[in-house]
């Protein structure tokens, strides 16, 4: 993994909502791509792979539960952080016993999120670059 830039990759069928991450990540210093559908993620050619997948779960298509087992029948093993607007119990405990790193349930506050794909892609590591990025995040955030 590079260590200066994060490859994150965003699939979500709410452009608004993808859109506002990427730039809000962009301007932390990640590099993000971001995806429509877990079909769209899955006829993606883009290398490097991600390093932290952030899935919506009721995707148009591919559900993100389904991305998930997809990723895992392919063998990849980069973490994922689900999000969300309708929590569900049997969702989250699926996505869970799957081994996803997170679930939030929309809207998720930037640091709060920036604190998940830390722990995901750098667990027990050193998190200093990552602890300026969450602190400039508290400075960007929106009250």
């Amino acid at each position: 993994m590079n260590q200066n830039k994060i490859k994150l990759a965003v699939v979500d069928d709410d452009e608004s909502f993808a859109s506002a991450l990427e730039r809000r990540f962009r301007l932390l210093g990640l590099e993000v791509t971001t995806y429509p559908s877990a079909e769209a993620f899955l006829a993606s050619t883009t290398l490097p792979r991600p390093d932290c997948l952030v899935l919506d779960i009721q995707l148009g298509g591919m559900s993100g539960l389904d991305l998930q087992r997809r990723l895992g029948e392919l063998g990849a093993r980069a973490p994922i952080i689900f999000v969300t607007a309708h929590d569900a119990t049997a969702m989250r405990k699926e996505a869970q016993q799957a081994g996803c790193s997170a679930f939030f349930l929309k809207p998720v506050p930037t640091k709060q999120l920036l604190e998940a794909i830390n722990q995901a892609v750098n667990p027990g590591g050193d998190d200093s670059h990552m602890g300026a990025i969450a602190a400039a995040a508290t400075r960007h955030q929106k009250p």
